[in-house]
């Protein structure tokens, strides 16, 4: 189960939108009780609609910020701005830490979608998401 404030929801949507045409990326990270309420935009190096890279150096720097703030990395998020809020094959074969839960935001125009996932070596499970005011 995932525990995230509707703030930080709220949050990642909006740099969904912000990145359009392209995905968005990022890191959630979770306060001493379990509850997502941080997030942390990172850089898109590919710049695409169907994928994305972070940037080491982001990445390096924000497992840092993370680590002083006494808040726990939980889950890697990322935007499909044209496509449902589940992995696609790309995402299945990049995902490399079975801990990592896996954020998607849908940003079609139907209505944003948010889900999350574990996936390990393929097997893609989808977890529970539980927003908190």
């Amino acid at each position: 189960m995932l525990q995230i404030s509707q703030e930080t929801v709220a949050a990642i949507i909006a740099h969904g939108h912000r990145e359009i045409p392209n995905e968005a990326c990022g890191y959630l990270a979770a306060d001493a009780d379990g509850v997502i309420r941080r997030h942390l935009e990172l850089h898109n190096l590919d710049q695409a609609p169907d994928h994305f890279t972070m940037d080491p150096a982001e990445q390096f720097a924000a497992i840092r910020r993370i680590r002083e703030e006494g808040r726990q990395l939980i889950a890697v998020y990322h935007s499909h701005p044209e496509s449902p809020a589940r992995p696609s094959e790309e995402d299945i074969r990049l995902a490399h830490d079975p801990a990592m839960l896996y954020l998607i935001v849908s940003l079609l125009p139907v209505a944003s979608q948010v889900r999350v996932f574990r996936i390990n070596q393929g097997e893609v499970r989808e977890e529970e998401l539980v927003i908190v005011a």
